[in-house]
């Protein structure tokens, strides 16, 4: 491998680590507060990059300006994270916290599976593809390479400061420390009147808009076909894992981890892109059995 090609690689796994990190961070939010593995969370990833390359393209043909690709897509998560993962919460998941892991999983992917089918109803089964935003940002040149601005710089910058605005709003907002007190003891919580559904359909929400967002600032680098949204939960399950369940910045680590084990995986072996990721978490699992991050503890019964 030469050295342009070594920086290709690298360029690649941070951009692809920026967007599984943002759905890997909703999915991690969601199982540390609520202690459920929402398997639906590859479908809103999908349905997010969606609504961004199909709503994107119709109003940039109707002659709008292309610089509202950008905020298109945060009102596309939003949207998503309170027209779809409200009801979720609300009317699905709030009857089965307490039920089994095997049936809350199994719901999850009931969800998933009726939400890809909704995708096909909707969408088709033709790509979608809306690169506005990628366009609009141009190309960089860094030691002789080309890449574009939007996945070397944007991608990471955005995912840098959801982490930090996270991480803040959890330990300096009032609604982030009822959060994180419904974390650490749900029952000592409501004892002292703080109301555990409250907080708990927040953190879905805010988990199923950063999984949309994810999908929305993907849809300008690839296209949006059926099956993105399996794909992309199986590596966030690989990302969490392999950082521990419920860990936020330890999300971030393990994947930029992932993403560049993955691209170098595609330049030197393609045969194994798929396999890499996996590998890593096994590595890392068979060390480790909390993840990189994770922490024994005793389970409450």
């Amino acid at each position: 491998m030469n050295f342009s090609l070594f920086l290709l690689a690298v360029f690649d796994g941070i951009a692809y680590a920026a967007l599984v990190f943002m759905v890997a961070l909703g999915l991690t939010l969601i199982f540390g507060v609520l202690r459920i593995l929402n398997v639906a969370h590859g479908s809103l990833y999908a349905i997010g990059a969606y609504v961004t390359a199909s709503v994107g393209a119709a109003i940039f043909a109707a002659g709008f300006a292309p610089f509202l690709a950008f905020p298109l897509m945060l009102i596309a998560a939003a949207l998503i994270g309170v027209v779809l993962g409200g009801p979720i919460e609300y009317l699905l998941l709030r009857r089965i916290y307490h039920r089994p892991e095997v049936l809350q999983l199994l719901v999850t992917f009931a969800v998933f599976m009726i939400l890809e089918d909704v995708q096909r109803q909707i969408w088709g089964t033709q790509p979608y593809f809306e690169a506005t935003a990628l366009q609009l940002l141009g190309n960089v040149q860094v030691l002789g390479v080309y890449y574009t601005v939007y996945q070397l710089i944007f991608l990471p910058l955005v995912a840098l400061t959801v982490l930090i605005g996270l991480r803040l709003f959890l330990r300096r907002a009032l609604a982030g420390k009822l959060i994180m007190a419904v974390t650490e003891d749900r029952e000592a919580a409501q004892a002292i009147g703080i109301n555990a559904d409250r907080v708990f359909f927040l953190t879905f929400v805010v988990g199923a808009a950063l999984a949309a967002l994810g999908g929305a600032l993907a849809s300008p680098t690839t296209s949006v076909l059926p099956g993105i949204g399996a794909d992309m939960i199986v590596l966030s399950f690989a990302v969490v894992a392999t950082a521990g369940l419920g860990q936020i910045e330890g999300a971030a680590v393990a994947a930029l981890l992932i993403g560049l084990g993955r691209s170098f995986a595609v330049y030197l072996m393609p045969e194994l892109q798929v396999l890499v990721p996996y590998l890593i978490m096994l590595s890392v699992l068979l060390i480790r059995p909390e993840g990189l991050f994770g922490r024994p503890g005793a389970r409450k019964i």
